[in-house]
């Protein structure tokens, strides 16, 4: 029980960290272009357009973080507060305060919603505006001096300190080792957490002092995954092996490393074909120097290719995605081919998989509710991000919805995003969060959300 709490702590505070970074990714983006583009190293140096980078990697991106950090703990006055105070730990210092802005932002947050809830419906009629600006200002400027003496020189040390504890790791070869810990992490959707919750902060630290950062290449490298969809198009038997071939270019062109999660399920032994392509992609990123811009979201070879740096880096991008697919298609193609086992369904598979994870949480499997007999009109398919496989569902379902002639509106959004629906659809492990977001809807759990099954079971219900 201490282990699965000790995970399911683990996998809400990387949820956390990355819905701080998601919906502002991208700024990172631009930024990341802007950089790719006009730094004298660049694509097109220009010194005048050039003085944008600093302001933006030392300003702007760590106050939209802290912004969103806010407004996730106490809204859209914690939204104003987690700012203010994030400046506290900006100024004064001069490398990118990410991790700052990670704790200074939700702290704003904090003070103000607690302080929401001291006076509700204390306040005497007339004042309700004197009070609420003037509270903001003055909790916000607490906390924003709170984070300039204490946070932020805190954060200063251990950003130092973690600079050199990687600079270690890469001077002593071992990065590539990281992979033991990503790519099993990726599989269990932790995917935006790892890369936009510590990789992205990382990378545009390192990116602000060099112009470039390996960092952004170690989660979204998509060659560990397109190698073991590979080696199912290829080894692969059944309803995996047909899945596989839309599967890879959903994953490779389109960036959504999310449709081979399942693959990897079915058969767990293949993460040590996820981890042998991921170490390959980093190792051979080591050996060439090769590096990124800006963070790619989502990881396809587009965005790859896109924040490559001038010159040779495309090419040596593109050589680190085949590297890593070449060597997880080989590991994977020998595990299935060693396999002897009888070919499991994916469906199935999927289906497994989620109800066993949920009995290992303590959830009750049954999480879905039945759909009575109130109209439904507004579907939502959530997701952590709100922006990767919540799509793909959303648009599945949205077309299944429209060939049966239903007056249902079917969209997708990130779990705190969450404001209004009927029928909530989310993966198991999220089903209890959003819940709690919107406790009136209608709450089913899917295993994949490109279960085509599930969705023709859903609209059947609702005809």
């Amino acid at each position: 029980m201490p282990t699965n709490n000790l995970k399911v702590g683990v996998q809400s505070l990387g949820r956390f960290l990355s819905g701080m970074v998601m919906p502002n990714i991208g700024a990172f983006i631009a930024w990341g272009l802007i950089t790719a583009l006009f730094i004298p190293t660049g694509w097109w140096p220009n010194e005048s357009m050039a003085k944008l980078v600093g302001p933006m990697i030392l300003y702007l991106l760590p106050l939209l973080i802290g912004y969103t950090g806010g407004k996730m703990v106490g809204g859209e006055r914690g939204a104003v507060a987690g700012a203010v105070t994030t400046m506290g730990v900006i100024v004064g210092t001069d490398i990118p305060m990410f991790m700052g802005a990670m704790i200074a932002g939700p702290l704003g947050g904090y003070a103000i919603s607690k302080f929401d809830v001291l006076v509700h419906e204390k306040i005497k009629p007339g004042f309700e505006m004197l009070v609420n600006n003037f509270s903001l200002g003055i909790i916000a400027m607490i906390t924003a001096l709170l984070a300039y003496i204490v946070v932020g020189p805190v954060i200063s040390v251990v950003t130092v300190a973690l600079g050199d504890g990687v600079g270690w790791i890469v001077e002593q070869s071992l990065l590539p080792l990281v992979s033991i810990i990503v790519e099993p992490a990726k599989i269990l959707f932790l995917n935006n957490a790892i890369n936009h919750g510590v990789f992205t902060p990382l990378g545009a630290e390192q990116s602000a002092q060099i112009g470039s950062s390996i960092y952004y290449l170690i989660e979204t490298n998509p060659g560990p995954g397109l190698g073991i969809l590979l080696a199912y198009m290829f080894m692969g038997k059944g309803a995996a092996q047909k899945s596989a071939y839309g599967a890879s270019i959903i994953h490779f062109f389109g960036g959504i490393h999310e449709i081979y999660f399942p693959y990897v399920l079915m058969k767990p032994r293949l993460i040590i074909a996820a981890i042998a392509g991921g170490m390959a992609g980093v190792a051979f990123n080591m050996v060439t120097g090769n590096a990124l811009v800006g963070p790619p979201s989502p990881g396809s070879v587009f965005a790859l290719v896109l924040m490559s740096t001038n010159g040779a880096g495309i090419l040596l991008t593109l050589g680190s995605i085949a590297a890593a697919t070449i060597t997880s298609f080989i590991v994977a193609a020998l595990i299935m081919r060693s396999d002897v086992s009888e070919n499991v369904d994916l469906e199935a598979a999927t289906a497994s998989i989620a109800a066993k994870k949920a009995e290992a949480k303590g959830q009750n499997q049954a999480t879905s509710t039945t759909t009575s007999n109130k109209a439904v009109k507004f579907i939502v398919v959530a997701c952590d991000a709100g922006m990767g496989s919540s799509a793909m569902g959303a648009t599945v379902l949205r077309g299944k919805i429209d060939k049966a002639g239903l007056d249902i509106k079917v969209t997708n959004a990130a779990i705190n995003d969450l404001v209004e629906a009927d029928i909530v659809i989310t993966q198991q492990e999220l089903t209890e969060r959003a819940k709690i977001k919107l406790p009136n809807a209608k709450h089913m759990s899917i295993g994949n959300f490109m279960d085509a099954n599930f969705y023709d079971e859903l609209v059947k219900s609702l005809s």
